[in-house]
């Protein structure tokens, strides 16, 4: 882990990611399930596929969770997913 940052996102700009990282997760997730309806759970690509939206659903939970260490006190609950 590398030390905390100087700086933080502002709130607008926490506003704006968690808007273009929540609609990339959903349309991960739908790329995720044709890829594993089509070629099947027991595939490569499908396998990766998973693995990359559970990925992407780790990072929406850390920043989820670092704008709400930012903004404590301010209703940011939602603002990743």
């Amino acid at each position: 882990m590398s030390p905390e940052p100087l700086n933080s996102l502002t709130l607008e700009e926490h506003r704006e990611l968690g808007r273009e990282m929540s609609a990339t997760n959903a349309r991960l997730r739908e790329l995720c399930h044709l890829v594993v309806s089509v070629y099947g759970p027991r595939n490569l690509a499908a396998f990766n596929a998973l693995k990359a939206t559970a990925a992407m659903e780790r990072l929406c939970r850390d920043l989820q969770t670092q704008v709400a260490v930012d903004y404590p006190g301010l209703a940011t609950e939602k603002f990743y997913f």
